[in-house]
């Protein structure tokens, strides 16, 4: 990768980055709660795309063997709660954190975000101050050590509650039964 590319390429994965962390303070002070979910399942999708173009990369290799200091991690702890008063019951699922190992456990979509939000805004604050190199490595590491596993988690219940609200449907079976006569004796054909 060129300089160039690589100035081009991290700058995309921080405008991911960014994009997810204003997404997720956003929805989290959304006021419809019916929104949350499918809204966070873009969000956490989209991230999810950077992470795998991070994933596709050679291993970046920070400039010193020690993360230099950019301050404290942001205060995401009013978000998370935010977070889980909106997902309410859908907070709480089961999640295999490996999938070569049928173990199953409990997590919290609110705390996993929260997670995620954290590992990625670690990497934007090394950007930002210039060490593009340190930020890469960061999100790559980050990723493949943590972030990546709970973003598929959290993506499978997402997208599990977006399913269910929309296929599980109460349906009138008159109508089922209507249009199959009519199939079966031949007035649509």
């Amino acid at each position: 990768m060129s300089e160039g590319e690589f100035e081009d390429f991290g700058q995309q994965i921080a405008d991911a980055a960014e994009a997810f962390l204003l997404g997720l303070q956003a929805i989290s002070r959304e006021e419809e709660p019916g929104s949350a979910v499918p809204l966070l399942l873009l969000e956490v999708s989209q991230l999810l795309l950077a992470g795998a173009r991070l994933g596709a990369q050679q291993d970046f290799q920070p400039e010193t063997e020690y993360q230099p200091d950019v301050g404290p991690d942001a205060d995401l702890d009013a978000m998370r709660l935010r977070l889980a008063d909106k997902l309410g019951d859908a907070d709480t699922y089961s999640h295999n954190f490996e999938p070569y190992d049928p173990e199953t456990f409990t997590s919290n979509l609110s705390d996993d975000l929260t997670l995620i939000a954290t590992d990625i805004a670690n990497g934007l604050r090394h950007f930002r101050a210039g060490n593009v190199e340190e930020a890469l490595w960061w999100w790559q590491y980050s990723y493949l050590a943590s972030w990546g596993s709970q973003a598929c988690g959290v993506v499978a219940a997402l997208h599990s509650v977006v399913a269910h609200d929309r296929l599980d449907l109460d349906v009138d079976e008159t109508d089922q039964l209507e249009a199959a006569d009519a199939v079966l004796d031949g007035e649509l054909l």
